[in-house]
């Protein structure tokens, strides 16, 4: 039960956030991402006792003597980002204009988007780019 407190208090502080910003943008979402997202992931690591050749094409390569499963915990290829404002075409298409609502949590690739210098680590993100919404 507190979960959904935090919840809908982070809606409302997104909300007079939002309210605040003197922008309106045309096809992004403004998205403050948070921090980055460990997993647990298994990476294939190759031990030699070999120093490297080259052929006769001058590739150099190494002869691998075994591979090992390393278990690493790495930064996730997705990251999870608060709505701080919609897109102006957002709010006038009525099949999607409720599933997005600001103070929402999404997820999106890393990589998407652009950053908008005109808000401290704030990130431009187009509906496609989102992948998920956190309930």
């Amino acid at each position: 039960m507190e979960e959904n407190k935090e919840f809908v208090d982070q809606h409302v502080l997104a909300e007079d956030l939002s309210n605040k910003i003197k922008f309106e943008f045309m096809d992004h979402f403004l998205v403050k991402p948070l921090e980055p997202i460990k997993v647990t992931k298994e990476v294939l690591k190759d031990t030699t006792n070999k120093q490297p050749s080259i052929d006769e094409n001058g590739v150099e390569a190494v002869d691998v003597d075994s591979s090992d499963i390393e278990t690493k915990e790495v930064v996730s290829d997705f990251r999870k980002g608060i709505v701080l404002k919609l897109p102006t075409t957002f709010y006038r298409d009525e099949n999607v204009s409720d599933k997005i609502k600001i103070g929402d949590v999404v997820v999106f690739n890393d990589r998407a988007g652009k950053p908008f210098d005109l808000l401290k680590d704030s990130r431009l993100i187009r509906y496609y780019d989102i992948i998920a919404i956190e309930r």
